[in-house]
């Protein structure tokens, strides 16, 4: 008898009609005698009307309270899911984290699960108990109900199979699976059968929507394979694994790119050891994320250009901090918010060589200026003029065969 976990989303869950639906998908695996664990999310739309009522009440609203708050969501859509499954014959129940209990370390809204209890709900399982969990949220040491976070139950889902041993993780969303690039900005984008851990990290760090990083993170460190469907239509979704099974002589696996990008280029930088230091220390201290960074050659031994790229609604901070940065001097500071970043992704570039020729041949015959470059094991990431995006990731889809 395989034990497998069902995670759904917020939209997956986010009416009357649809939360029957889920019902629906959930006794078709118990009907198969499978032991079944249930993780759901709060209807959509809940966890944002919660945040509003708390700026409401306070703009600087107690950080515990807060995530007591906002796990209120989750317990509603568990109540009404083990409340039809009652109605349509099946044994079963909600179960709040702080009764199972989910334990988390960390800070509230940024809490990561480290174990869990799990013998009553064993016991449940095994007596024939379809058992419906609040996901997103777990108990720290001091008895507080935590947050984890966005998609936090997809990270619950995750830990909870590592925990109990699961079968199969599934994670139910409103999108069938994982694409090659965003169907939006490309038409002719196919959904992916298996990708690497590694890949789809990379795809959800480059703004995928499927998965947050994190959750990824976590199934490939406890090497939980995960299936992502859609709760909408029955179809089958993409399968998330490290198993060579996933292995194809697809060279790119996939294309990503971003919206939110603004760069930032300081002139007639002072060349001496530190001084990138001295400008990146209080971006980090004020939890600026920097992601590319250029630094030209020094031409005569003293001065240096330095480019590097932020998220956009960290412009007007980062300007701040450098002008009132008194350990650096330079000659002119510049800004471009029009920029974005475009990335090609797959493992098998790691044995494949002339790949950014490729890539850059590409992008060079369809006139798009290449501004920054950056890249990994797996990826290379350009940073263009965001009204060349769509064209750009058109181009790259064709020149590695991803149509």
């Amino acid at each position: 008898m395989k034990t497998v976990v069902l995670k759904f989303g917020g939209t997956s869950v986010g009416s009357i009609d649809r939360i029957k639906k889920v019902c629906k998908i959930i006794s078709s695996y118990k009907k198969k005698k499978n032991k079944v664990v249930v993780i759901s999310s709060a209807m959509s739309g809940v966890t944002n009307e919660l945040v509003n009522k708390s700026k409401l009440i306070s703009n600087n609203f107690d950080k515990a309270e807060y995530d007591t708050l906002l796990s209120t969501g989750e317990q509603v859509s568990c109540a009404l899911i083990a409340g039809r499954l009652n109605h349509i014959g099946f044994k079963s129940r909600s179960w709040l984290s702080w009764q199972i209990p989910i334990i988390t370390e960390g800070p509230h809204s940024a809490a990561r699960i480290s174990r869990l209890v799990s013998k009553e709900l064993q016991n449940y399982l095994k007596s024939g108990g379809i058992p419906v969990i609040t996901g997103f949220q777990g108990l720290n040491k001091n008895y507080r109900l935590t947050t984890i976070g966005r998609s936090g139950s997809d990270a619950t889902a995750i830990m909870l199979a590592k925990f109990i041993k699961a079968d199969e993780c599934i994670i139910y969303t409103d999108v069938d699976g994982v694409y090659t690039t965003d169907p939006r900005q490309y038409k002719n984008a196919k959904k992916i059968k298996k990708i690497f851990y590694d890949e789809m990290l990379e795809m959800a760090s480059l703004g995928s929507k499927v998965m947050q990083p994190t959750s990824v993170q976590d199934a490939k460190l406890n090497k939980i394979d995960i299936q992502v469907k859609s709760s909408f239509v029955s179809k089958p979704g993409t399968f998330i694994t490290n198993s060579s099974k996933a292995f194809s002589d697809q060279i790119i696996t996939g294309i990503s790119s971003t919206k939110n990008d603004a760069k930032i280029t300081i002139e007639g930088v002072k060349d001496r050891p530190g001084v990138a230091a001295s400008i990146f220390k209080p971006l980090s201290q004020n939890f600026i994320n920097v992601d590319m960074v250029v630094q030209n050659i020094s031409i005569n031994g003293k001065e240096t250009d330095l480019t590097f790229t932020i998220k956009s609604e960290d412009l007007k901070k980062a300007e701040k901090f450098i002008k009132q940065n008194k350990k650096i001097s330079y000659k002119k500071l510049s800004f471009d918010k029009n920029v974005s970043k475009v990335s090609i992704i797959g493992v098998g570039m790691i044995t494949t060589p002339g790949i950014t020729y490729r890539m850059f041949q590409a992008l060079a015959s369809k006139k798009i200026n290449i501004l920054v470059i950056s890249t990994s094991e797996i990826k290379i990431s350009v940073l263009v003029n965001t009204n060349q995006v769509k064209k750009a990731i058109a181009v790259l889809h064709k020149e590695f065969k991803l149509d």
